[in-house]
């Protein structure tokens, strides 16, 4: 698997696979071809299709300036992959470079027409795999991650800080949201909220969905937040995270070791499906960010590592088959609802997997989640994976 540091990326919203993806793809082509007179950008599938909402043409033209770029939208799907962008450079009329990069996932980019590149940093690949290597060496998750990436906690401080960084921005802002679609910002009003309730349950429930709201606005916004794993997903692990540190006083620490615990069941993810919502729905989006929440629910509450598993499998496995339909190819409606639904969901998954972890096996394990999440991915349909061709794309009606 890779190194969590391309999992976790810090970086402008409000699509990881269609900004930060392509940012880094026309940042690497700029370097190499640094002298062209002109750039053409063509993208396809759904990078074409939800581009214009996901700024796609922007964050490439931005990336590329000040040298003069043009932007194609194709609507036609390549083999190769939902994400796709010819990059092309020009001198004295006479094409001096030519990339094919697919956008992977979590703004993480595969250049097609170049020799592979090797981010490999761990040997094992599935949960099976590392919980044998962990119990026969009776370590942690945490202590797995160390032994691995030893100077990683220093990065995830960086992102833990990007993180509440994005919670506190939103939580201070008012208006509306930029794009056709007028929505209300809605995350300062449901912390005031929060914070006048005298219904306890009702005030915690309602700090953690204002944290979910706050990251997720910021990143409609093209703000900086953190792809955990994904930006569309981007409100789920920071919202639980920070309701533990802020709200519960679990020391910056515990809340460290928790981002390293969740990156590796995001990496199992990765490795072995997939976490693009054009590729998979948004199962590999928010399914696979309630997973990495919840495991790091579970891992806060110091419970065994294959409680842990079980809580990441539970988040993945009741967003089975959940698709990826953004209104007006915006990172809004559903998106922003789901990150708040999906953090309240993984409080939960932590507690089934200690409840019900003591009283029966668990009868699907991690990895089997894994898979059929990838094989139900496949069978979606391509309208309802990023395209917003169906779904409530085609039923919410934008005035």
């Amino acid at each position: 698997m890779e190194s969590l540091k391309e999992l976790y990326k810090i970086g402008p919203g409000p699509s990881s696979s269609h900004t930060i993806g392509p940012l880094r793809a026309c940042k690497r082509f700029k370097n190499v071809y640094s002298d062209a007179d002109n750039y053409l950008v063509e993208l396809f599938g759904s990078l074409s299709l939800t581009g214009k909402g996901h700024y796609t043409d922007m964050i490439c033209i931005k990336t590329l300036s000040p040298t003069p770029t043009e932007v194609k939208f194709h609507s036609d799907f390549l083999e190769a992959h939902s994400n796709m962008m010819y990059l092309h450079a020009y001198k004295n009329g006479e094409e001096v470079g030519f990339w094919e990069v697919a956008s992977i996932g979590g703004g993480s980019i595969r250049i097609l027409n170049l020799p592979k590149e090797n981010f490999e940093v761990y040997k094992e690949n599935t949960f099976e795999e590392i919980y044998m290597y962990i119990s026969e060496n009776q370590i942690s998750l945490v202590d797995y991650v160390l032994e691995n990436e030893p100077d990683i906690m220093e990065y995830l401080e960086e992102v833990w800080n990007t993180m509440q960084d994005s919670i506190e921005r939103g939580l201070s802002r008012d208006g509306v949201l930029p794009g056709s679609l007028k929505f209300p910002r809605m995350a300062k009003a449901m912390y005031e909220e929060a914070l006048a309730s005298t219904n306890e349950i009702e005030k915690h429930r309602n700090y953690v969905t204002a944290y979910a709201f706050a990251a997720a606005e910021e990143n409609a916004s093209c703000n900086e937040v953190v792809t955990a794993p994904t930006l569309g997903s981007c409100g789920v692990l920071p919202a639980v995270l920070t309701y533990y540190h802020k709200n519960l006083g679990y020391p910056k620490e515990k809340i460290l070791e928790a981002l390293a615990v969740a990156g590796v069941f995001g990496n199992i993810v990765k490795t072995n499906a997939t976490i693009s919502g054009a590729e998979g729905g948004c199962q590999a989006e928010i399914g696979v960010a309630c997973a990495m929440a919840s495991s790091a629910i579970a891992y806060l509450h110091d419970l065994p590592n294959h409680m842990i598993a079980n809580a990441a499998e539970i988040g993945i496995e009741h967003h089975l088959g959940l698709t990826c339909d953004p209104v007006g190819g915006y990172v809004i409606i559903p998106c922003i609802e789901r990150n708040g639904v999906a953090a309240l969901r993984a409080l939960d998954n932590a507690h089934y997997a200690k409840v019900l972890g003591k009283n029966k096996p668990n009868f699907v394990d991690f990895d089997t989640v894994v898979r059929t999440m990838k094989n139900t991915g496949m069978k979606i349909p391509v309208e309802l994976k990023e395209t917003s061709l169906a779904g409530l794309a085609s039923e919410v009606k934008i005035y």
